[in-house]
């Protein structure tokens, strides 16, 4: 009897957290722990809830990386902080390609690389563009965009 009213217990607080916002199978594992449901009960409840689809890791991420492709990260910096809540790493990796379009990573790229210029101005020795370009691959944009965006400052900038 006990076991059913932990359950209980449990699915309330899961859907009221849902209700409030998305989440992940992860984070709401962690949550209803901190709340003292044991990790076997919480495990059911999420598996009834996933089932249910009213906890999807996929919608998750869309949602999650929607809310953050505004901000000056990479895409590097978006997966790792996916994968750091939870998230697996090929719906990580499936959530942040499905949501870098050409025109979003380019408007990221954009924003991300003025950050970064503004740090690399000044050092002595560094060639921006080089540099640049280096650390934006690294940082996980793809070449193409890194490129045309390269292209775009070299006319824009006269160098």
């Amino acid at each position: 009897m006990q076991e059913v009213t932990e359950y209980i217990k449990a699915e309330k607080i899961a859907l009221r957290l849902i209700a409030r916002a998305e989440q992940c199978s992860a984070g709401l594992l962690r949550k209803l722990e901190k709340r003292g449901i044991d990790t076997a009960v919480a495990d059911e409840v999420i598996s009834k809830l996933a089932e249910a689809n009213l906890i999807n890791d996929e919608r998750y991420s869309q949602f999650w990386l929607g809310s953050r492709l505004r901000s000056a990260k990479s895409p590097r910096r978006l997966f790792s902080s996916l994968c750091a809540r939870g998230i697996d790493h090929d719906t990580a990796k499936t959530a942040l390609d499905s949501a870098l379009n050409e025109e979003t990573e380019n408007a990221l790229l954009a924003r991300y690389s003025k950050k970064i210029m503004r740090k690399l101005r000044g050092k002595k020795g560094v060639d921006d563009f080089r540099s640049l370009k280096f650390l934006l691959k690294n940082e996980g944009f793809s070449s193409g965009a890194i490129e045309a965006f390269l292209e775009n400052e070299t006319l824009e900038t006269g160098a």
